[in-house]
């Protein structure tokens, strides 16, 4: 049976970002120096993939620090904790290690500085994402609200508008926290920003390769998970850019066929915490089916790497 034309579409960059893949290193290297089992407060990264194959290699996954004990060392996830968590866990005396992405713990000293000087923070987040918790968990309660879109802004109550900063998530849209900065700055005059911007750079990038490669596409899949902030806002940004169907998928075998019938051009991304693995099965899915060309769309390259913590580097 002949196959279809299709025209694959591939972004560069995609994929897994230096503090995803610091994150899962660390992990690994703890693994390699206190053996299994060592405990994982909350997911890692966000991709069941990379938690499963952890899982399997001996790391146990907990929602709280009460779940794991004493004796065993524990990991802090990716997207950072709040102060008090290891506070408990060196009050038990533990051994833990901060996998908190540098530029999410960058974040955290930008509102302390803040905090310091007085001022009240908002922060630009999603209410319930552990980023979010672990940044609003640097400060006392009430030191930060929480604002989620420009209609958010004008129902906030603050103690002083003239003593305001602002911090942001780290995988957010660029485009709409733009509006949201814009309604704080209109409102609040005398707000304070970062020195530079706290979306971090693989968000940035890969929402600007989405955008160059969405008009040229009748169809994208973002390979990521559900529960992935970066990897639902390549979904959103392909869709604005002009797409016409974008859609998340966690694996081949999510792929909705009938959605794609008649597309002849599709492109592919793949959110921060997602493998290269499963974008190559995503990609023979395809080539199982169609008669496929692959063009790259590349709009910028990436070489930033992040220390490991020296307790787990002087395992290795």
């Amino acid at each position: 049976m002949t196959k279809s034309p299709l025209t694959l579409y591939l972004a560069a960059p995609r994929g897994f970002c230096a503090g995803v893949d610091r994150a899962i290193k660390i992990v690994e290297m703890a693994l390699h120096k206190w053996g299994a089992p060592v405990y994982v407060r909350h997911e890692i990264v966000h991709n069941k993939f990379v938690v499963d194959d952890l899982r399997e290699k001996g790391a146990v996954f907990v929602e709280e620090l009460c779940e794991c004990p004493d004796d065993r060392p524990v990991i802090f996830s990716a997207h950072g904790v709040p102060k008090s968590v290891p506070a408990e866990a060196g009050a038990r005396q533990m051994i833990y290690v901060d996998a908190t992405c540098p530029l999410v713990s960058k974040v955290h000293i930008e509102a302390g500085r803040h905090h310091a000087a007085g001022h009240q923070i908002i922060m630009i987040g999603h209410a319930g994402h552990p980023e979010t918790i672990g940044t609003m968990g640097q400060l006392p309660g009430g030191e930060v609200l929480l604002v989620e879109t420009p209609d958010d802004v004008a129902e906030i109550e603050v103690r002083d508008p003239l003593m305001l900063a602002y911090v942001t998530q780290t995988t957010l849209s660029v485009d709409d926290t733009l509006e949201i900065v814009a309604a704080l700055k209109a409102r609040f005059p005398a707000i304070r920003g970062p020195h530079k911007e706290d979306i971090c750079y693989a968000t940035t990038n890969r929402q600007e390769a989405v955008k160059a490669m969405a008009a040229q596409v009748s169809a994208m899949l973002v390979v990521g998970a559900p529960n992935s902030s970066n990897s639902r806002r390549l979904v959103e940004v392909g869709a604005r850019a002009g797409c016409a169907y974008s859609q998340l998928v966690q694996r081949a075998t999510d792929i909705d066929w009938r959605a794609l019938e008649g597309i002849t051009s599709i492109g592919i991304t793949a959110g921060a915490s997602a493998p290269e693995v499963l974008v190559d099965e995503v990609i023979d899915a395809l080539k199982a089916r169609y008669d496929v060309t692959i063009r790259e769309v590349e709009t910028a390259r990436e070489d930033v790497e992040f220390k490991l913590p020296n307790v787990v580097r002087q395992s290795a």
